[in-house]
C-alpha cells in the first residue's frame, strides 16, 4: 500500500530526523522502505509518533529492514522472543542499558540497528541521549586518527558499569540460555558497510581494552576517547511520547538512556536487527 512522501526534519545539527506521513501499522511499500532506510542512512538515528503498534505489526514493521535477532541476557515476550521488555519498576534506582554503549557489541556480529518503542512514560524524564561516531572519528586529530586506525579492542558483556544495569531484568526474566560472560574482538575504527564512512567503534559500557595491551595500559587513552565521543555537539537528544519509535544504526551511534524518573514507572518494547562482523 502506497504511503505517498514522508516528511523528514532534522532535530539536530550532529544527527537524528523525526519522520512523518507514515503509519507503521500498515503494510509498507518498497518506495516507502526504500526512503525510510535513506533517511536512517542520513541521519543514523530516526523517528516516529503515535504509532501505536501490535507486537506482530511492530515485528513486521523491523523485517522489512532486517533480521529480528533475541537478545541474549533477557528472554523475550511471550510468543515473541525477538521483542523484550525494556523496564524500570517505580521500586528500582537502575535503569536498563543506563550508559553510553552500543547495543552488544561484545558479540562477534553485532546488531546493524535497534528499533524502540514507547509503551509506559513516566510524567516528565526518561530522555534517550544519541552520539554520532562518523563525528567522534572525524573530529579526532590527524595523528590521533593515524595511530587508532588498524587497532582493535576486546569488547566484554561483563563490565561492570553496565552489568548491574540489567540485574534487575535478569532476576525476573533471564534468559537461560545466555553465557555468563561474551567478548569479541573488533577494530577500533569501523567502516559502514553501507555508506563507507569510518566510525570510532569503542565504547565505554563494554570496550575492555586494546588488543596486546592490559586494561591499566588503555585506560589513558580510552577514558580521552570515551568523552570525546559524547560531546554535546555530537549528540541529540529525543523526548518520547506513548506510541513514539526511535530506530538507531548501531554500526555509527551510541546511545544513553537518562535516569532521571525514580519512583514512576518507563516500559518500551526492543527489537535488535542481525548485523555483520565489524570491519
Amino acid at each position: 500500500m502506497s504511503q505517498g512522501r514522508i516528511g523528514v526534519r532534522r532535530i539536530a545539527g550532529a544527527l537524528g530526523a523525526e519522520i512523518s506521513g507514515v503509519d507503521l501499522g500498515r503494510d509498507l511499500d518498497d518506495a516507502t522502505v526504500a526512503a525510510i532506510r535513506q533517511a536512517l542512512l542520513d541521519h543514523l538515528v530516526i523517528f516516529f509518533r503515535d504509532q501505536d503498534l501490535a507486537p506482530e505489526r511492530y515485528l513486521a514493521f523491523a523485517r522489512r529492514f532486517g533480521t529480528p535477532v533475541e537478545y541474549p541476557f533477557v528472554k523475550g515476550l511471550p510468543g515473541f522472543p525477538e521483542i523484550i521488555e525494556v523496564l524500570k519498576r517505580e521500586s528500582e534506582r537502575v535503569n536498563f542499558g543506563g550508559i553510553w554503549h552500543s547495543d552488544t557489541t561484545y558479540l562477534e556480529e553485532p546488531p546493524m540497528g535497534s528499533i524502540l518503542l514507547a509503551r509506559e512514560l513516566p510524567p516528565y524524564g526518561g530522555d534517550t541521549l544519541f552520539a554520532n561516531m562518523f563525528m567522534a572519528w572525524e573530529t579526532l586529530s590527524p595523528g590521533m586518527r593515524r595511530m587508532l586506525d588498524g587497532m582493535t579492542a576486546i569488547a566484554s558483556s561483563a563490565k561492570a558499569d553496565v552489568s548491574k544495569t540489567r540485574e534487575d531484568r535478569i532476576r525476573d526474566s533471564a534468559n537461560a540460555a545466555a553465557r555468563k560472560e561474551y567478548t569479541a574482538v573488533h577494530p577500533v575504527v569501523r567502516t559502514h558497510p553501507e555508506s563507507g564512512r569510518k566510525a570510532l567503534y569503542v565504547n565505554v559500557a563494554h570496550t575492555l581494552r586494546f588488543s596486546d595491551m592490559t586494561e591499566e595500559e588503555s585506560a589513558p587513552l580510552l577514558d580521552y576517547l570515551f568523552r570525546h565521543q559524547v560531546r554535546p555537539e555530537h549528540t541529540c537528544r529525543f523526548v518520547w511520547q506513548p506510541g513514539s519509535i526511535a530506530f538507531w544504526d548501531n554500526r555509527s551511534t551510541q546511545h544513553n538512556p537518562v535516569n532521571d524518573y525514580h519512583g514512576f514507572r518507563r516500559l518500551m518494547h526492543r527489537i535488535t536487527l542481525a548485523g555483520d562482523r565489524p570491519r
